[in-house]
C-alpha cells in the first residue's frame, strides 16, 4: 500500500456543497490539512489569487452546477450552466496546471446511454469511448468539457453517478427516487460516496491522472434499490413504475441510464490496497448504516 503524505495541502471547490463536505470530513478524520473555498470557478483572477494565497499542493474540484431540485433546471439556464460547468471548470484546471498543482475534478458519468454495443446486463462503458448521451443540457455540457480537460496533465477526471450518502440527505440519489410518484426500472451504475470518496483521496495524493469511471462494480435497477431500502430503512415504503416513454412527458431532458466498465479503477485502487465493493452490497452496507444512524 502507498501511504498517504502527511505533507500535502488539500483546497476543495465549492466548499458548501454536499460532496465537499463529505471530503473534508474524510481528511479531517485523517489528519490532513485541508481548507475549502467558494470562490466563482469562471472568476480567473479571483481563483489565482486564491491559490496564490492558500498554495494547496492538491485541488479536490467539487463545485459546478447540476441544477435544483434536479437537471432540469440546466434546460431553462443553459448560460449560468455553462459559466459554471465549461467555462468555470476549464478556468480552475488551467490555473491549477499554471500554478502546477494537482487537479481531481468530480465529473460525471451520466454522458451515456444503453445502445446495441452496451446492452442491459452487457458491458460496460469503457472511459475511453466517447460519449453517446446528449438528452440533457447539462450531459452535453459535462462531456464536452471533458474532452478538453483531459488534455491537461496535471488533471484527474472522476465519473460519479447517482451518488449516495449513509443519510436522506436531498442530494442523496436514494432521497431523491423515494419522493417521486413513479420511477423507472433501469439498471444503472450507482456511486457509493462511503466506499469511493476515500479512493478518490488516495488516487489524488499520489498524483495519478487521466479519466476513471467513478462507481462501485456492476448495475443497480430502481426498483433493487428500493426493495433494499423498503427493507432496512422504511418497511412501510411504496413505490411504482413507469416507462421511459410516460417519463419523459413529466421532465424537460432525458436522463442518463447506463453501466460504467470499473476495470480500469479497481485495478488501480488494488495497487494501494484498496477494494470497492459490488454496488448491491455496497448498497446492502449502505442501508444498514443509514438504519443505525436512524435515517427513516
Amino acid at each position: 500500500m502507498v501511504l498517504l503524505s502527511p505533507k500535502n495541502k488539500f483546497l476543495i471547490w465549492g466548499g458548501n456543497g454536499w460532496v465537499a463536505g463529505h471530503l473534508k470530513m474524510i481528511l479531517e478524520k485523517r489528519g490532513k490539512d485541508v481548507v475549502t473555498t467558494t470562490v466563482r470557478m469562471e472568476d480567473r483572477e479571483s481563483v489565482l489569487k486564491t491559490l496564490d494565497e492558500l498554495k494547496p499542493t492538491h485541488v479536490l474540484n467539487a463545485a459546478g452546477c447540476t441544477g435544483r431540485p434536479n437537471v432540469d433546471w440546466c434546460e431553462d439556464n443553459k448560460e449560468a450552466t455553462i459559466r459554471s460547468n465549461v467555462i468555470g471548470s476549464l478556468n480552475l484546471t488551467d490555473c491549477c496546471y499554471l500554478k502546477g498543482i494537482h487537479c481531481t475534478v468530480f465529473a460525471t458519468g451520466c454522458i451515456y446511454e444503453y445502445d446495441e454495443k452496451h446492452k442491459i446486463g452487457g458491458e460496460g462503458f469503457r472511459e475511453e469511448e466517447e460519449a453517446n448521451f446528449a438528452g440533457s443540457f447539462y450531459s452535453a455540457t459535462k462531456s464536452k468539457v471533458e474532452e478538453i480537460m483531459k488534455t491537461y496533465p496535471n488533471v484527474l477526471i472522476l465519473r460519479l453517478r447517482m451518488p449516495v450518502s449513509d443519510d436522506l440527505h436531498a442530494r442523496n440519489f436514494v432521497t431523491k427516487i423515494s419522493q417521486y410518484d413513479r420511477v423507472v426500472d433501469i439498471p444503472n451504475s450507482n456511486t457509493i460516496l462511503t466506499d469511493l470518496l476515500p479512493a478518490s483521496i488516495i488516487l489524488a495524493e499520489n498524483s495519478e491522472l487521466g479519466v476513471y469511471n467513478f462507481t462501485n462494480p456492476g448495475a443497480i435497477s430502481h426498483n433493487e434499490v428500493l426493495s433494499l431500502f423498503k427493507k432496512y430503512v422504511r418497511p412501510d415504503f411504496e413505490w411504482k413504475n413507469f416507462t421511459i416513454e410516460e417519463q419523459s412527458k413529466v421532465i424537460k431532458a432525458g436522463r442518463s441510464n447506463c453501466m460504467l466498465d470499473t476495470s480500469k479503477l479497481v485495478n488501480k485502487l488494488k495497487e494501494y490496497g484498496y477494494t470497492v465493493p459490488e454496488i448491491h452490497d455496497a448498497y446492502e452496507q449502505c442501508f444498514i448504516r443509514m438504519a443505525q444512524g436512524g435515517a427513516t
